[in-house]
């Protein structure tokens, strides 16, 4: 295409060996890739129909139509290195991430907790059309000195309930709930997550559905957190309820008493006082279904 001082399109030749140079751009020619924009759909349905009633036109776009079209100026005023100035505008500013790793995923993710985001989520300009579900407003309860519900320049979804606990640069999707005391930092944490009090977690991706126990701390011990999740060179740890499951057994476990003898059994202090208190105990454990309680007997 050639485009005179005017930003006009004063000629079209379909592929030509040496296209001639748009003004200003340093013997740059303009040159049309397959793809054709249609501003106007009334004027591109006459010209269509007046070529189609034309027996000397073969009927192709780029050998007929178009030059008809700039010939006769039908097209009018066209600011076309205005145009092409902004889509290369919005070509340097389009937004694209590999997330097949999980610390892409895991910094593709937290870059939406920046002020402006490259992938701004509430521009209503470039409205992003996925599956919402329906769920009640994210909800912030307790307001104590070291128990009130925040956060901070973090994404929460609605069904989330952050009671008492602290979420800072992080996302919390669907239905999340954090208990009293638990803090959360750079996370990244899928549906239906439950992490349980005083909990402390940094620098993780925890999988949908899994239930955080009480205490759980990632984040500050490397080698910990390696021997217990997958942890990757960029220091993120992934949590799936498959590695909780393991951390069980040594988590939530009271102890009900340490026997330092073994025989005699009548022994003052002995096994026959903690024996004594068994029933007591048991009784008590049964009453907390969420206690699991053992007798320690070292050999």
């Amino acid at each position: 295409m050639h485009v005179d001082a005017d930003d006009c399109i004063s000629s079209f030749v379909e592929k030509p060996k040496d296209p001639p140079p748009m003004p200003g751009t340093a013997g740059h020619g303009a040159r049309q890739h397959g793809r054709l924009r249609v501003r106007h759909r009334r004027s591109c349905s006459t010209s269509s129909r007046r070529d189609a009633a034309d027996p000397h036109s073969s009927h192709d776009f780029g050998k007929d139509i178009i030059p008809y079209v700039v010939q006769q100026r039908q097209r009018g005023r066209a600011s076309f290195l205005a145009l092409l100035r902004a889509h290369r505008a919005a070509e340097a500013a389009s937004y694209w991430r590999d997330v097949g790793t999980l610390d892409a995923y895991w910094a593709a993710n937290i870059d939406l907790t920046d002020i402006v985001p490259q992938l701004d989520l509430y521009d209503r300009n470039w409205p992003i059309w996925t599956f919402a579900e329906i769920s009640p407003p994210a909800k912030f309860v307790h307001d104590q000195e070291g128990r009130r519900g925040q956060a901070v320049s973090s994404l929460v979804s609605g069904g989330c309930i952050v009671s008492g606990a602290t979420v800072r640069q992080s996302l919390l999707f669907t239905n999340v709930h954090m208990r009293s005391y638990s803090h959360v930092e750079n996370a990244v944490v899928l549906p239906d997550v439950e992490i349980g009090r005083k909990a402390r977690l940094n620098n993780v991706i925890i999988d949908r559905g899994v239930r955080i126990p009480a205490g759980l701390v990632v984040g500050e011990d490397p080698e910990l957190d390696a021997a217990r999740f997958r942890r990757t060179d960029g220091g993120i740890c992934l949590i799936t309820q498959p590695m909780i499951d393991k951390l069980e057994p040594m988590t939530g476990i009271k102890v009900l008493a340490v026997a330092s003898e073994i025989y005699p059994l009548v022994k003052t202090g002995g096994l026959a006082d903690v024996a004594g208190a068994l029933p007591r105990a048991l009784a008590q454990a049964r009453r907390r279904r969420r206690s699991r309680w053992c007798l320690a007997i070292p050999r």
